[in-house]
């Protein structure tokens, strides 16, 4: 890529779907023709979702908090001038999105560095409810030096309202009448209960969009005060999500995330039931895991808008390269034809790392001796590649430039955008979670809610018709 050109043009994240193609695996890929009638037929999917931009506000994000930025970075200078340790207390895109941000962008080991080289505070994140999570979180940390950013929309979420109630009656124990100011609240502006209670205590507090899930919301505060509070560059986040957002724009072939969507479609109708993820690059692991909620919480619908039985979604798989070819590619290769394999690869990484030309005596590892680390996790790639596509599966490739806030801006709007087109595809609602509420209402029958007794008697119910199948 010439050095000529631009810089946010040589940093552009490109999709590389050739191993998509019956013309390079086979009678499994899809036929140039039908690729071609499903790019100009399925086109109202673009229209479509951008009739609806005003309602799905996390398209906007990148360029509609102006007001919102400046109040993020003096919460963010707070905490990184106060406080030694930084945690999040949320679960599902609350949790998911900081955490694939702080991987991709910060030191691999940043918990790890000494103080005066580590970019912030050390950083936590808290998204899930094993008790021993908790307890060794508090066995590790000091309260008195210890910031915590409660995340939760709806102000209700079960799993981070146990922890804040935890964490509240710690901190009183630690600093006394001073436990408030160790909080930070996002949540809905108007709505819930954790807006009454930062009202209440004069906690700084930002709020979650309107418009904006859980899934899509790393682009608005929910993720942007713990990058911020890292110090990872936020604006260059949200530019690199702008100019994703340009590329989006029309039914060309220049569109990456539709065209993601359309080879999603047809692989669907083909078969392909998995989407397996894999980046190359351990600063992009939890993108993996960032994605499969994203993917199976926005597309796993039992009926479409019509309310027809449908049951339709992609089930996500998450994996690493190179970790991975040593215990699923041997699936992705040689197991049945219900999978396409996304992989993520990285030009140009951050470190270099030679290998010193040791042991040149074995003929079976001298080859190694003079080249790089980097230059072997580029072949492993191509050479995983090239066997799922021999073997007639399914693969495209994901090309980041390098991993920086503006490429990373970039993949957090093109799976956004790919999964918003594929709801219209599928004519389902991308937006919701109905088979998530099923599971919050049931927990809050059992623990006792008010108002959820017709839900625990039928759980009670349920329970008694399966004790003869125990064993």
């Amino acid at each position: 890529m010439s050095n000529t050109m631009p810089w946010r043009d040589r940093m552009r994240v490109k999709v590389d779907f050739s191993n998509m193609m019956a013309e390079n695996i086979g009678e499994r890929g899809i036929r140039d023709i039908d690729f071609s009638e499903a790019f100009e037929n399925c086109s109202y999917a673009v229209t479509q979702t951008d009739a609806a931009r005003n309602a799905m506000r996390w398209r906007d994000l990148h360029s509609v908090q102006s007001d919102v930025l400046p109040e993020v970075k003096r919460i963010a200078e707070r905490v990184r001038r106060s406080y030694d340790t930084f945690v999040v207390l949320g679960i599902g895109g609350s949790a998911l999105g900081p955490i694939a941000v702080q991987q991709a962008l910060n030191h691999l080991h940043y918990n790890s560095l000494p103080a005066e080289t580590r970019n912030g505070p050390k950083f936590y994140v808290e998204d899930n409810i094993d008790p021993q999570r908790m307890s060794d979180l508090l066995d590790i940390i000091d309260l008195r030096s210890t910031a915590f950013n409660v995340i939760s929309k709806s102000g209700s979420t079960s799993e981070t309202m146990a922890q804040l109630l935890i964490i509240i009656a710690a901190l009183k124990d630690a600093v006394g009448d001073e436990w408030a100011s160790h909080l930070i609240i996002t949540t809905d502006r108007e709505r819930g209960n954790l807006i009454g209670v930062a009202k209440a205590h004069g906690m700084d507090t930002l709020y979650v969009p309107d418009g904006v899930g859980g899934r899509f919301s790393e682009l608005c505060p929910v993720g942007l005060l713990p990058a911020a509070v890292c110090g990872i560059d936020i604006e260059a986040l949200l530019d690199g999500a702008r100019y994703m957002d340009e590329l989006c724009t029309g039914k060309t072939a220049g569109n990456p995330a539709y065209t993601l969507a359309v080879l999603s479609l047809l692989a669907i109708k083909k078969g392909c039931n998995i989407s397996v993820i894999m980046p190359y690059s351990d600063s992009l692991k939890y993108f993996a895991d960032w994605y499969a909620q994203l993917w199976a919480e926005s597309l796993g619908k039992a009926t479409d808008r019509c309310g027809n039985i449908v049951h339709c979604g992609q089930t996500p798989v998450k994996a690493l390269g190179v970790t991975d070819q040593h215990s699923q590619v041997q699936l992705y290769t040689g197991g049945p034809f219900d999978k396409v394999i996304t992989f993520i690869g990285v030009d140009n990484h951050r470190a270099n790392v030679c290998i010193p030309r040791e042991l040149t005596e074995i003929p079976d590892i001298a080859f190694l001796c003079g080249s790089t680390l980097n230059a072997l996790l580029d072949s492993e790639l191509y050479a995983t590649q090239y066997a799922v596509s021999k073997s007639g599966h399914m693969n495209l490739l994901v090309c980041m430039p390098e991993v920086n806030a503006f490429t990373v801006g970039q993949l957090i709007m093109l799976f956004e955008l790919q999964t918003a087109y594929m709801g219209e595809l599928l004519n389902i609602d991308a937006f919701d979670q109905p088979g998530v509420e099923e599971g919050k209402n049931a927990t809050y029958a059992l623990l006792g809610k008010r108002g959820f007794d017709d839900k625990r008697e039928e759980l009670e119910r349920a329970s008694a018709s399966t004790i003869r199948y125990r064993v």
